[in-house]
């Protein structure tokens, strides 16, 4: 399996606009970071995890033109936003599978409501198939997919394991249960959002401290802000099999 990090910042991503402070200003192509996704290849299937408003850059940057769905961490703007920028898909290849839990899915009919209607429905509207998933594996395209509970905050929301990789976002805790569908895993992609502590995502400490738990063999980072620091000086100061993820990054599993 193929892994593209299409983007590896934070909700606002880096730079911010019209920020002045040092992060955003670097020359460092490592520390401009759009929203975060990930882009899932393999023989059968070819999937993203969240497409928040740069998905179509991203997509672009990729030259995919091809998609078999998408699968849904939570229902915030960054990792949605970009939904509608599906439509050459759809118009392609016919409806988009979407993967998404009942909260996900209640979201999106209410905010994207032109896509889900069906009496009057817009021409030009993406297609789209709503698959509700809970807390049990499933398959796509022969792989099975592993969800996992972990709260942002107040907020439950998914991550997911293939194979043995596994890709958790905003991340503030995991339940026990939860923690044991992480063991042998070849590679973890974990979120660190900053070097202080935030209410609702790890910060750099709390991301080393759930990896050195979990033990996988390779670890990236990423939902990353200016305020983690830059990319060379951070990646410099990392555990050895503790990497920074960075925009267009391709790794294979």
């Amino acid at each position: 399996m193929k892994i593209t990090f299409l983007g590896t910042g934070t909700s606002q991503g880096i730079p911010v606009i019209g920020s002045k402070h040092e992060v955003c200003l670097s020359k460092d192509l490592k520390d401009k970071r759009l929203r975060s996704s990930i882009l899932l290849e393999w023989d059968k299937g070819t999937y993203v995890i969240d497409c928040g408003p740069d998905f179509r850059q991203q997509l672009l940057r990729t030259g995919l033109n091809h998609l078999s769905g998408i699968l849904f961490t939570h229902f915030h703007a960054d990792h949605t936003a970009g939904l509608d920028d599906i439509r050459p898909f759809s118009q392609r290849y016919g409806e988009v599978q979407f993967y998404c839990d009942q909260a996900v899915a209640a979201n999106l009919k209410e905010r994207f409501a032109y896509i889900f209607t069906i009496e009057g429905r817009y021409a030009g509207a993406p297609k789209v198939f709503l698959n509700v998933i809970g807390n049990n594996p499933f398959e796509l395209s022969g792989k099975k997919v592993i969800p996992i509970e972990v709260m942002h905050g107040n907020l439950k929301i998914l991550a997911y394991r293939i194979d043995d990789m596994a890709y958790i976002t905003d991340a503030k805790n995991i339940e026990e249960e939860e923690m044991k569908k992480l063991n042998n895993l070849d590679v973890l992609i974990v979120n660190a959002l900053r070097i202080e502590a935030h209410p609702t995502h790890f910060n750099l400490e709390e991301a080393l401290d759930f990896i050195a738990k979990v033990n996988p063999k390779r670890a990236y980072l990423t939902h990353i802000s200016s305020r983690l620091g830059f990319h060379k000086k951070v990646s410099e100061q990392l555990p050895e099999n503790v990497f920074l993820a960075f925009d267009g990054l391709e790794l294979n599993v």
